[in-house]
């Protein structure tokens, strides 16, 4: 078999993607996701969401993060395998919001840096913490649910 029939010249890369007018094909494309689908971080989609479970549980953490944020993306794997813990199951009430799908929410709670951290019990913020750090947020976690 020769190696030009397993592979694309440039030539013939070039050209396919340059000058055809062909939509992309979406197994090309790679899509970026936050965090796993089978995960237990709830999204709020709306803010009436946010308040009502704000209400309901005890410990709610919010994770403020944008889809176009490095960090973001860095840390969500991290949240989504506390969120299937054991250890904060029960506890804790993971979620998180789009600031740039609800902007009026992320003004509300004073986010000015992405991801932002708020941890909620029994419905009033008590604690914060910006920036990717896991041992912050764990330590954060381990404070308010002891």
């Amino acid at each position: 078999m020769s190696f030009r029939l397993a592979r694309p010249t440039f030539r013939s890369l070039r050209t396919a993607t340059t000058f055809a007018k062909q939509p992309i094909s979406p197994i090309s494309t790679r899509l970026f996701t936050t965090s796993s689908p089978r995960m237990t971080v709830h999204i709020f989609e709306t803010v009436d969401e946010f308040k009502q479970a704000i209400a309901t549980h005890e410990v709610v953490i919010v994770d403020a993060f944008a889809t176009w944020c490095g960090p973001c993306k860095a840390i969500a794997p991290q949240i989504a395998k506390w969120a299937e813990e054991e250890t904060w199951k029960d506890k804790v009430y993971f979620t998180k919001f789009d600031v740039d799908h609800l902007p009026k929410l992320a003004e509300e709670l004073g986010i000015r840096a992405m991801p932002t951290f708020i941890l909620f019990k029994n419905g009033e913020q008590v604690d914060s913490i910006m920036g990717a750090n896991p041992p912050g947020i764990l330590s954060l976690l381990k404070k308010h649910t002891e």
